[in-house]
């Protein structure tokens, strides 16, 4: 992540779910680039996902799902 990100703070629980999505079912390739996510619909999210720019698979994998477990409500 580079210095000052806000990381994927501005970036949606339905738009992380749905990056996710592309990316179990093999549409959303890595190392994610500006044109990748052009090429399955995310364009929209552009700078935003900067911080799974580099990452594999499975760094993203792990990125999205810890994230969305974090905005789950507490029980």
């Amino acid at each position: 992540m580079s210095i000052g990100s806000n990381g994927l703070k501005h970036v949606s629980s339905e738009d992380l779910k749905a990056l996710l999505r592309a990316l179990h079912r093999g549409e959303l390739k890595t190392p994610i680039a500006r044109t990748t996510l052009t090429e399955v619909g995310f364009f929209h999210l552009g700078d935003e996902v900067d911080v799974l720019r580099g990452l594999d698979e499975a760094g993203v994998r792990a990125v999205l799902v810890a994230v969305l477990a974090e905005r789950q409500p507490r029980r």
